[in-house]
């Protein structure tokens, strides 16, 4: 019957519970520091704050919407504008964490719809990048060819006004066929890590795992990667974390690219050895949505040993472990610019970005005070979002870049990359590879 005193719905269960955390403070209406609400930041309407998505989802447990709640037009319109940017769950009082109340949202809608073609192209862009190869020259011909994004608009629902990013030639992994673990000649006898290799970092990035690799090794650490166990099933095709498929709502999907990750890290994580990411959203979901996915015990034992790179580097060095000085870069005294993804604010992150930055000699760097960059995934590129998307760019995040025209900027998310390339064309840089230009 729900707990009125708890103000917990009726129906629900442990949704009702989650949703049920929020506590009417209207801390999301306040747009002051921070990354919550972006939606609300640009549309101010009550229903696109935390606080409002509570109150349409409580509605529609205790049966205010009708009888088939989650095809309510008001709640499917309000939840679609959710970033699930996860700054509701740093920043809020009692941690609301609305990326998860979406993705089981999701869940319930598709029970009742068909799964848009759009939602099941990037919740799968792991297998479709390593099943087409000839996908890379897709994606470029759609950018080039000015009619091509009009109809892929028509046919996918992916904006035509932007750009897709272009997935390299070849992969880290293709490259690196034969090898699982990387090795150098100071490394020490204890000092063993492994790094995730993600699908973003894998196919569109991966001289930041280049650049990881050289940066731990200088620094005397063995750094094992993630592939999947070989002679199995789907040992050709790459681990997937299935964050993709999380933010899609695809839960089981979800489930079955978490336990083959899982499979290949628990004997790490049971062995010691920290798991590191670099791309901060793949990284998060091992480290927090698999705990939501009913996956067991193996998954918070992996949990506990998963890391940002940022964050292992300052913890390494507070117990003298990490033993890498830098050097001085030649940055003309321009400052860096420093921008934090979502998920890395939501865990508090970029404390160890700024610790880090601080053991560059000189350097010059300034930490860019935003909200979400809109990019949040697919949410950027999706044809009714990507206005939305660039006005929460401009929100600060453009206009900081604006007015710093030369210098370089930093930002770990690969979203985040491509949406300061969309917004201001610039390039941006991973903490990987600014210490391994920094190494003495």
């Amino acid at each position: 019957m729900g707990d009125p005193y708890a103000d917990i719905p009726k129906h629900g269960g442990e949704f009702a519970k989650a949703v049920s955390v929020c506590i009417n403070s209207e801390q999301c209406k306040v747009n002051t520091k921070g990354v919550m609400c972006p939606s609300y930041r640009v549309n101010p309407q009550s229903r696109f704050s935390t606080g409002g998505r509570v109150r349409l989802l409580k509605a529609a447990l205790n049966g205010g919407l009708g009888d088939s709640p989650f095809n309510d037009k008001l709640l499917v319109e309000t939840m679609d504008l959710c970033l699930a940017c996860k700054g509701c769950k740093r920043e809020c009082e009692n941690e609301v964490d609305m990326a998860m109340i979406k993705t089981e949202f999701l869940a319930q809608h598709y029970k009742l719809n068909p799964v848009p073609l759009r939602s099941r192209i990037f919740s799968n862009l792991s297998y479709y990048l390593n099943h087409y190869t000839a996908g890379r020259i897709l994606v470029q011909l759609r950018n080039r060819i000015p009619l091509l994004p009009k109809i892929t608009q028509l046919i996918t629902g992916i904006s035509a006004k932007r750009q897709l990013p272009v997935p390299v030639k070849s992969t880290f992994l293709t490259e690196h066929k034969e090898t699982t673990v990387f090795s150098a000649e100071n490394i020490e006898v204890d000092k063993e890590v492994v790094l995730l290799i993600d699908t973003f970092t894998d196919n569109f990035s991966p001289q930041y795992a280049t650049d990881a690799i050289s940066v731990l090794n200088k620094a005397g650490y063995k750094v094992y990667i993630t592939k999947p166990h070989e002679n199995t099933e789907q040992s050709s095709r790459p681990l997937c974390c299935g964050r993709t498929h999380i933010a899609n709502g695809l839960v089981e999907q979800a489930k079955t690219e978490a336990l083959r990750m899982l499979s290949v890290l628990l004997p790490h994580a049971e062995a010691g050895r920290s798991i590191i990411g670099i791309e901060p959203a793949c990284l998060l979901a091992i480290r927090d949505d698999y705990l939501y996915l009913g996956l067991g015990k193996e998954a918070d034992t992996v949990a506990k040993k998963a890391i940002l790179f940022e964050e292992f580097i300052v913890r390494e060095m507070k117990a003298n472990k990490f033993n890498l000085n830098f050097k001085a870069l030649n940055t003309n005294n321009v400052p860096l610019m420093v921008h934090g993804h979502c998920h890395q604010k939501a865990v508090g992150a970029m404390k160890s970005m700024r610790k880090i930055l601080k053991k560059i000699p000189d350097l010059k760097f300034e930490l860019i005070e935003s909200t979400c960059c809109g990019m949040a995934g697919s949410f950027g590129i999706e044809k009714e979002h990507a206005d939305i998307a660039m006005q929460m760019a401009e929100q600060s995040l453009l206009p900081a870049l604006r007015k710093n025209p030369s210098a370089r900027v930093l930002t770990n998310g690969f979203s985040c990359s491509h949406q300061i390339k969309e917004g201001v064309n610039r390039s941006s840089i991973h903490l990987a590879t600014l210490l391994r230009e920094a190494m003495t």
